[in-house]
């Protein structure tokens, strides 16, 4: 064999052996521990964090050697859709591979979240559907004892991080400190300018948050609602005789169909159609915009309105015009 051919096969050697070795070498090295330092830190993953955002906030934590060999591991092992949002315990002498699978099952907080105009029952479902999961050995969580203790329109709706041992009163208590942190008092006294209390607000408010399907919507929903109690004219909500109907087993939901025989057979201080003025309490709990309008309703002339079909709201200055309304989009 001659020189020429001895140096290409040799090359040849080098590129289609030893490279792919020595790659796999270096790969699996930057998948090694950080260090030998075992001091935990915790690391919090968010709802709908892609992997590459991951990765990157573990290599900036000093977790992980390197971002991409991180990455290219959970995208080899399969695991990319398992991995949890929540917080982990984490620390620098464990290798990518034991951070990865780590992340599937470790989490010590999980994120929940809770949206706008469900009822305390409903958040409690939540909770106890995201808590007492097979590999929550710390599971605590009471749905009666929540139920009991929380402030039906003052459970905040919004993201949280809930420690998987969490108790109901500590969760009820958060949620609650939440809505006091989150809803200034300032807002909540202008409801005083439509004779209406901070509660009363608050109230309004949870009727709105079922009614309406927009931003848009909302002060003018308020503002009619407003009309009708300045007038003494039954709000005539349908939400507030679904809250008074209570848990709907054939269609498993807590906000069950009215029919108009409802309107009269459903008997609670909740139904607005045979008691004109506010529920007693809130029937849901609403959100920052829906309290914003109960508390500053626009001015509008209307005193009814419907959505149609399609969702979109008509309103109605008169009865005969909401007469009509029903009889053209119903």
């Amino acid at each position: 064999m001659n020189l020429s051919k001895f140096i290409f096969f040799a090359i040849l050697f080098v590129v289609l052996i030893l490279t792919p070795i020595a790659l796999n070498l270096y790969y699996n090295r930057l998948l090694q521990p950080v260090s030998i330092d075992e001091t935990p830190q915790i690391f919090v993953i968010s709802p709908g964090q892609p992997v590459t955002q991951i990765a990157q906030n573990l290599k900036e934590a000093d977790l992980v050697r390197n971002a991409l060999a991180f990455r290219l591991y959970v995208a080899q092992s399969g695991i990319g859709k398992t991995i949890q949002a929540g917080d982990f315990r984490l620390s620098k002498n464990l290798s990518s591979r034991e951070i990865a699978k780590e992340l599937t099952h470790g989490a010590i907080d999980v994120w929940i979240t809770f949206p706008e105009g469900v009822r305390v029952e409903e958040m409690a479902d939540i909770i106890d559907k995201k808590l007492n999961s097979g590999n929550n050995e710390k599971y605590q969580f009471d749905k009666k004892e929540f139920i009991k203790s929380a402030k039906e329109g003052h459970m905040f709706p919004d993201t949280y991080l809930i420690a998987k041992d969490a108790v109901a009163q500590d969760i009820a208590t958060r949620l609650e400190t939440t809505f006091d942190e989150k809803v200034d008092k300032k807002t909540l006294l202008k409801g005083a300018k439509n004779n209406l209390t901070q509660e009363d607000v608050v109230i309004l408010a949870s009727l709105i948050e079922r009614e309406a399907k927009s931003n848009e919507e909302r002060p003018i929903i308020a503002g009619v609602l407003v009309n009708r109690l300045n007038a003494g004219i039954a709000l005539q909500v349908d939400a507030t005789v679904q809250y008074a109907k209570g848990y709907d087993s054939a269609k498993n939901s807590w906000w069950p169909s009215v029919t108009q025989g409802d309107y009269t057979a459903v008997k609670s201080l909740y139904n607005t159609y045979l008691h004109p003025d506010l529920p007693p309490k809130p029937i849901s709990n609403p959100g920052l915009e829906s309290i914003r309008a109960a508390a500053e309703p626009a001015d509008t002339p209307y005193m009814f309105y419907l959505h149609d079909t399609e969702g979109k709201i008509h309103y109605a200055k008169t009865a005969d015009e909401h007469a009509q309304n029903i009889k053209d989009f119903l």
